[in-house]
């Protein structure tokens, strides 16, 4: 068994660990381990084929020893009986023999990570944290009440989420405790599963400032508190045909490698539903006429049809056929935005006001083109004619924002922020958890058991299966939370900002010059 200390000044590690005498360790280390301390000294070596203790310091990043951890896989247990029931212990098959190293920490966190610190810092700065009363304080604006209690979820419904949203969101929190088994603490949270935020900054500042309800949701915006939370869509979207993001990734990796870019079509690509918001009908306007052509190719969604036709022309691995890609808000944030920024193609950002947990460490410039919202069409025309004049640099951002999305927003770090969110959540809480007196267990079971024809085929493709290999990735790296916003001068945003600045600087220029 191993434990390891980390030194976040200077990213150095010490290892601490047993096992048999290696013949090639009789050499002087600088630290020592005894009775699970650590100090300066040399390692202590006994007689070969005798425990012993040894030390490790590196200058290098994090180098973790691995330790043996047995697999915990599990199966879903769909009995006769309806509804579902949860069993008394969790379904889960332990293999003796299977037993893998495990990594204390595989990895190190992406930097939109750093943002939950952010969202949390309401709750940090106040003297009580958060009580039972500041947590209940947000039932009215809840969808659902969720507690997890010594390994065990439970849920208090209060209204009905739209489509298969609340569902999936279950499903998906049922998976992360599936992957990290016993790790996630006991917690209480409301959550809201519509688009919108709904907890105004303003109404907990100056002669009001009172301690704001704690809400969970999918997106949230500058003058919100809401809490960002990885949204459905990420273990499926049946009613509209949207595979679980582990599996639709595969698919855009490999959808966007048959058309290369210099073959792809010379325009501005867009298909969603207009209706559902004034800025994407104002979009519409920019679709090539008889008159004038934009440099856009539009088109309107009609999911009705779609459905009629079994989605056939919606299969979004098959959509990385343009140079350039539209994002643009519906109603609030879009799901839309993983897919769009996948395939290579440069994707033009019309300016948004919303953000989900991972959107808000995206550059300009870096990883997508912005776009005037009071001036869509002139602006994406000009894009689009300065990028096939410098399809070098168009390239450029295309595969980095590419990059980012399929490696770091692949599921293990989706889970892996949930689980920090939560755990960080969870220290904030000023009282124990205990179920709520109208609340139902939660388990696999419960949800998918009674799901039937693409949200079962969904859920089971999400499904996780066996506990992880690896421990979650570490936030070492990033600042620690303190009760003040973070500043803008943080060295993250600095860096980004400085970069954002030298290229929005040439790239503009470049752009205006030929107009």
């Amino acid at each position: 068994m191993y434990l390891r200390v980390s030194i976040l000044n200077n990213r150095k590690v010490i290892a601490l660990g047993w096992e048999k005498l290696d013949p090639g360790w009789g050499v002087a280390h600088p630290f020592l381990c005894r009775h699970g301390r650590y100090g300066t000294g040399l390692s202590e070596s006994k007689t070969s084929g005798i425990w012993w203790a040894r030390a490790i310091l590196t200058s290098e990043r994090p180098y973790y020893i691995p330790r043996k951890h047995q697999l915990i896989h599990y199966t879903l247990n769909c009995s006769s009986s309806s509804p579902p029931t949860c069993a008394a212990t969790p379904t889960r098959i332990k293999h003796e023999e299977e037993e893998v190293d495990i990594e204390s920490s595989a990895a190190t966190c992406p930097d939109y990570f750093l943002w939950i610190h952010e969202d949390l810092r309401p709750w940090r700065s106040a003297v009580s944290g958060i009580t039972r009363e500041t947590v209940e304080s947000a039932q009215a604006a809840a969808s659902f009440r969720l507690v997890v209690v010594g390994g065990r979820a439970y849920v208090e419904q209060y209204r009905t989420c739209y489509q298969t949203r609340g569902a999936f969101t279950l499903w998906g929190i049922l998976q992360l405790m599936n992957r990290y088994p016993g790790r996630l603490p006991d917690l209480d949270l409301m959550f809201n599963c519509n688009d919108r935020p709904t907890i105004r900054s303003y109404l907990y500042q100056g002669v009001n400032d009172t301690v704001p309800p704690p809400l969970f949701r999918y997106c949230s915006d500058d003058e919100s508190l809401d809490i960002p939370f990885p949204d459905w869509s990420f273990w499926g979207w049946p009613e509209i045909k949207i595979e679980a993001w582990n599996t639709l990734s595969e698919k855009l990796k490999e959808g966007k490698k048959k058309t290369k870019w210099k073959e792809r079509e010379p325009y501005a690509y867009w298909k969603g539903n207009p209706r559902v918001a004034t800025t994407r009908k104002d979009l519409m306007k920019c679709n090539v006429s008889k008159e004038q052509d934009w440099n856009a190719r539009l088109y309107a969604q009609n999911w009705s049809s779609e459905m009629r036709k079994g989605f056939k022309g919606s299969n979004l691995a098959d959509q990385c056929i343009h140079r350039y890609k539209i994002y643009i808000e519906g109603n609030a944030w879009s799901v839309s935005a993983k897919y769009i920024l996948a395939c290579d193609s440069l994707t033009l950002l019309v300016k948004a006001r919303y953000y989900d947990f991972f959107t808000r460490s995206l550059v300009p410039l870096q990883h997508y083109w912005p776009i005037k919202d009071d001036d869509k069409c002139q602006s994406i025309k000009s894009v689009v004619d300065w990028g096939n004049a410098h399809e070098k640099e168009v390239q450029e951002i295309g595969k980095v924002a590419s990059d980012f999305i399929l490696e770091n927003l692949k599921m293990e770090y989706v889970y892996d922020y949930m689980f920090h969110l939560l755990n960080e959540y969870a220290k904030l809480l000023r009282y124990k958890p205990t179920k709520p007196k109208d609340a139902i267990e939660l388990c696999s079971e419960f949800v998918a058991c009674s799901a039937a024809g693409l949200e079962k085929k969904y859920m089971m493709d999400s499904m996780v299966k066996s506990s992880s290999e690896r421990r979650p990735c570490a936030m070492d790296h990033f600042p620690q939370p303190c009760s003040s916003k973070l500043a803008p001068e943080t060295p993250l945003a600095l860096r980004h900002a400085n970069l954002a600045t030298k290229r929005w600087a040439y790239l503009s220029l470049s752009v205006l010059a030929q107009h």
